[in-house]
């Protein structure tokens, strides 16, 4: 039992890891919450749904072309409704209204142009899980985690070594002096917001091929990832990726005791805890906290 719940607690822990660092990217040069990241997952998945199921593209393909719509719908997002709220100088009490409406419109979007019951994929036919010390994993389930730890790599590589990575960290630092010093801070955030969804993208495509597809799904995983964001640091990407894990691996292991209808509960229960004792996070500082209340 403590070898099958430590293997689920990870592969949860792996997708959680996708939202949250995703929502952390967005997050640390735009300061304000954009709970429509969820919708991203939401839409990206549909979207994946349609082109196997419809118009019968190959599943590689799909993989890119989910990704880079992705990417896309979140700069659309930002450039579309965002950036002119931030141009009549709303506050992010209002860009987080916003975000909400943005959630909430396409859920139901979604129900409204594939119906309500859930989807299920037949990408990959089931096969038989490996038995490691008594735990059970599939085969997919090991490309969730192993892709999963491959892109938050790749992630953190390219913030910490690349020059537009570079770029991100001086807007997040300081915006003001950012933009003083020569760096476009507009295109900086549009740039946050299409590789941050691109990133939700991929995680819709894990997803997708591992659990079900449904229309407030993105709403589920979007609130899992924020408290994994919280939980680690909600201005820090490794906090971020660290809560994820964490809250993947309470969550499972809290159903041994308690009846598995109280895994979200778990979530909450983190996300208030940590939001009354340490709303930095564990890894996270008081400078974002204290800008996103003001």
């Amino acid at each position: 039992m403590f070898f099958q719940l430590l293997i689920n607690g990870i592969i949860a822990g792996s997708i959680f890891a996708l939202i949250a660092s995703g929502f952390s990217f967005i997050y640390t040069t735009n300061r304000f919450v954009h709970f429509a990241h969820g919708s991203t997952v939401t839409v990206s998945s549909f979207l994946l749904f349609w082109l196997l199921e419809f118009i019968h593209i190959p599943f590689i393909a799909c993989i890119f072309i989910v990704i880079i719509s992705a990417g896309l719908f979140g700069y659309i997002i930002h450039a579309g409704i965002y950036l002119p709220l931030k141009k009549r100088g709303a506050s992010s009490s209002i860009l987080l209204i916003a975000s909400l409406g943005i959630m909430i419109f396409f859920d139901n979007l979604m129900q409204l142009l594939f119906g309500a019951d859930v989807k299920i994929l037949s990408v990959i036919s089931e096969s038989t899980g490996i038995n490691i010390w008594g735990a059970y994993i599939t085969p997919l389930q090991i490309v969730v985690i192993l892709t999963s730890l491959l892109l938050l790599g790749l992630l953190w590589l390219f913030t910490k070594y690349s020059k537009l990575g570079r770029r991100m960290r001086a807007v997040a630092d300081n915006p003001e002096l950012a933009q003083f010093s020569g760096i476009n801070t507009t295109a900086i955030q549009h740039w946050s917001f299409v590789i941050g969804s691109a990133i939700a993208g991929a995680a819709s495509i894990l997803i997708s091929l591992e659990y079900n597809i449904e229309s407030i799904m993105g709403t589920n995983y979007m609130i899992h990832g924020f408290t994994g964001a919280v939980i680690g640091g909600v201005s820090s990407l490794p906090g971020s990726i660290i809560g994820s894990y964490l809250l993947g691996l309470i969550e499972n292991f809290g159903i041994w005791f308690l009846p598995s209808g109280y895994k979200s509960a778990i979530a909450f229960v983190l996300l208030l805890i940590f939001l009354l004792i340490r709303p930095q996070g564990i890894l996270g500082v008081n400078k974002g906290i204290k800008e996103q209340k003001l």
